[in-house]
């Protein structure tokens, strides 16, 4: 089917960011109706898409291919969730897009729905273009938890799906060229004591107790960490950060406690070693239960990784990357703080960058907005990728 001959509804991009936003996808809550939204509108131009639904089925990614079917091309990628807007101080409904003194405000506005509404706004442009190299377009989910959503569509490529040339994920870096971020891992830590009287601790087990000798340990996992320092000093900090972010448990002063549960993460440089900081808090989990179990024998320590987002590790002069300063107009790279769905493209071995319009410095915030500025130079950057589709 030709440009001319299908029927679909044009939208300028500030439009489709005003259709995109007014979808609540808070992490927490699906993302259908977006999907169903975005799969109707490129079905009407004739563009094909696939889901890759979650093991619940309340949430899906989704892929499409604009130009050629049959050969890999230029991937944007962006997720369709947003972080919650409770407890926030919101001026304006965050989920009804309102222009202002040259800002666009709601909720994902710039983290990062602007990017997906330029690269579907676009559509019918680039489907009149006689695109050589497909664009292919791909919506994920999650990232804001987990940066899961990704995982089985990346896993589909160079099988069901094309094998991409080169990756733009397409959060908010000012259309800089983002090469490089830290992972992040995130643990749960269940300790199990054994309650007892305070004045008896020899008939028990305090989970509290060797819940603090954990975090005591990792306290000075981070506190070593600031001792092997990044050597490209790109990185702000420039090493490895160990954090906790909950420390529950007990239930009285004059109780032993039963149960404690420790939220904790690190954030780990593209050089360093992932496996490292699990595995030396493991070795002492095992010493802490070996203590517990002397006077209850029931006791447990045990730690679940909630999620793993790899680095971003720089892959100087990669396609991605050139592609990228070419849209762009930049001469060079930067290296971020936040953590992307990036690597696990990278991983795949697929040349992969972040860049996209508006500022990281808005995302999260009430009264998120993105600059009518960022969003129409993420419009030329789109353009100018459509050109150099063209071209093959």
């Amino acid at each position: 089917m030709t440009a001319s001959a299908q029927a679909g509804q044009r939208f300028t991009p500030l439009e489709m960011l005003a259709r995109l936003v007014a979808f609540d996808t808070i992490s927490d809550k699906s993302n259908l109706p977006l999907i169903d939204f975005v799969e109707g509108y490129l079905t009407s131009w004739g563009v094909p898409s696939v889901r890759f639904p979650n093991a619940a089925g309340d949430k899906a990614a989704l892929f499409a291919t604009v130009g050629p079917q049959d050969r890999g091309g230029i991937v944007l990628s962006g997720h369709t969730d947003v972080v919650p807007v409770a407890g926030q101080a919101w001026s304006r409904d965050p989920f009804t897009l309102h222009v202002e003194n040259g800002r666009a405000y709601g909720r994902g506005a710039v983290d990062m729905k602007a990017f997906l509404a330029l690269g579907l706004a676009l559509v019918p442009d680039f489907l009149a273009a006689g695109l050589r190299t497909p664009i292919h377009l791909f919506l994920s989910y999650d990232e804001e938890v987990t940066c899961l959503g990704v995982i089985d569509g990346i896993a589909a490529m160079g099988k069901t799906l094309p094998r991409p040339r080169a990756v733009i994920v397409g959060e908010p870096t000012s259309l800089d060229i983002c090469d490089a971020h830290k992972g992040v891992r995130t643990f749960q830590t269940i300790v199990k004591g054994f309650a007892a009287h305070s004045s008896k601790p020899e008939l028990g087990a305090s989970a509290v107790h060797a819940g603090a000798l954990l975090a005591a340990e990792l306290d000075h996992m981070a506190e070593d960490a600031k001792q092997r320092l990044d050597a490209s000093g790109r990185f702000d900090p420039p090493y490895d950060t160990v954090h906790i972010g909950s420390f529950q448990g007990g239930i009285a002063r004059n109780i032993l406690a039963d149960h404690a549960e420790i939220l904790w993460e690190i954030r780990t440089l593209p050089t360093s070693d992932p496996e490292a900081g699990p595995a030396r808090f493991a070795a002492l989990s095992e010493k802490v239960q070996e203590r517990m179990r002397k006077t209850a024998p029931s006791a447990s320590v045990s730690t679940e990784m909630t999620s793993d987002v790899p680095g971003l590790a720089p892959e100087p002069g990669s396609e991605a990357e050139r592609l990228a300063m070419r849209l762009s107009g930049r001469n060079h790279t930067i290296a971020v703080a936040y953590a992307t769905e990036a690597g696990h493209f990278q991983q795949a071995g697929l040349p992969t960058v972040v860049c996209g319009p508006g500022s990281i410095d808005q995302a999260h915030q009430p009264d998120e907005y993105i600059t009518l500025e960022q969003l129409e130079a993420g419009e030329t950057f789109m353009r100018k990728l459509m050109t150099e589709c063209q071209a093959g």
